[in-house]
């Protein structure tokens, strides 16, 4: 859902991830039609590093409790 959210409104998915200056800047890049697609290309790419990041932490953490 996060990632169709990435494509339609890229400045909302970096909002939701707590990334508030770079949304601000992806909502000035989309606001012409040819910055709209590396904006939303932009999006997906931090809301994938966003998802492997907390991957990686719960695995830390995981092998942490052992």
């Amino acid at each position: 859902m996060i990632y169709l959210v990435a494509i339609l409104l890229p400045f909302l998915a970096l909002m939701i991830r707590g990334k508030v200056w770079q949304g601000l800047l992806c909502l000035i890049l989309q606001f012409t039609l040819i910055g709209w697609i590396p904006a939303a290309v932009w999006a997906v790419l931090v809301v994938n590093n966003d998802n492997a990041e907390r991957r990686h932490r719960e695995t830390i953490e995981a092998l942490h409790r052992r």
